[in-house]
């Protein structure tokens, strides 16, 4: 049985528009997605959960598979009623909504997948997150979060921003953060479940992003059949936070698209 997940969910006044489900990246929580809630749930719902390990949500030492962090969004959407919904992830979020849409395309009807890459981890890859596993049960979250800041955000970000970004690194539990970088060392490659998605796709990426550069993103552009890929100018691998505006234009955009 799935933990109960801490969770987000506003709006609705529209209902005949699809529910929009935000999933948070590594190490932060559902306050990533600030600014869509804000922007989307006025006319529909918005549902953003702290996954497990994260935020609010309980902590489950070991190892936290990316198809675990996916069951717990499928019972927590059946806990709340919500069928069918336009799914959006960034980063290891990106690699869960890929987990879920293997787990059940059938409710997905739409992609967002924000700064986040389908590949299978190398060895290097593997050996680096569960070093960096044991690191942060053993140093705490802190000198992680002030070596990679400027990493996940640009450094020529906005201080208020830098600053949350921060503090929910600093906030995140270490075992938490520890379980779900030894899963993600183990996930899946999901390269040729994108050439299967029958729904349409989002794919955005920040400029200046280190972590997953353009290239990542340009090539899920090539593989999704149905996808729009937006390049935001001036971010790093925040872009939903750093440029705000623009992102929430093209996650508008697409969404009219989807329900159009």
């Amino acid at each position: 049985m799935a933990p109960f997940l801490a969770y987000e969910d506003r709006g609705g006044a529209d209902s005949t528009a699809l529910p929009l489900v935000l999933i948070h990246g590594h190490p932060f929580d559902h306050t990533m997605w600030a600014p869509q809630i804000a922007a989307f749930s006025p006319e529909r719902r918005v549902i953003a959960p702290d996954l497990r390990g994260y935020g609010a949500s309980p902590v489950v030492p070991g190892v936290t598979p990316l198809a675990t962090f996916a069951e717990d969004i499928a019972a927590l959407l059946d806990e709340l009623g919500v069928a069918e919904f336009v799914l959006a992830g960034l980063s290891m979020g990106g690699q869960i909504v890929m987990e879920c849409y293997r787990q059940f395309p059938g409710r997905i009807r739409g992609l967002v997948l924000a700064d986040t890459f389908p590949a299978a981890e190398t060895p290097a890859g593997k050996k680096a997150r569960n070093d960096m596993a044991d690191r942060l049960v053993r140093e705490g979250m802190r000198g992680y979060a002030d070596e990679v800041l400027h990493k996940m955000v640009a450094p020529y970000a906005d201080a208020e921003v830098a600053a949350h970004v921060h503090r929910m690194m600093t906030s995140t539990p270490p075992e938490g953060a520890a379980a779900a970088l030894r899963g993600r060392a183990e996930r899946p490659d999901y390269r040729e479940l994108l050439t299967q998605v029958t729904v349409p796709a989002l794919v955005v990426v920040g400029a200046d992003d280190e972590y997953t550069p353009v290239s990542d993103a340009q090539a899920m552009h090539a593989a999704l059949p149905d996808s729009t890929l937006h390049v935001i100018e001036s971010a790093a691998h925040m872009p939903n936070l750093e440029r705000a505006r623009e992102f929430n234009g093209a996650l508008a955009a697409f969404l009219a698209r989807v329900e159009g």
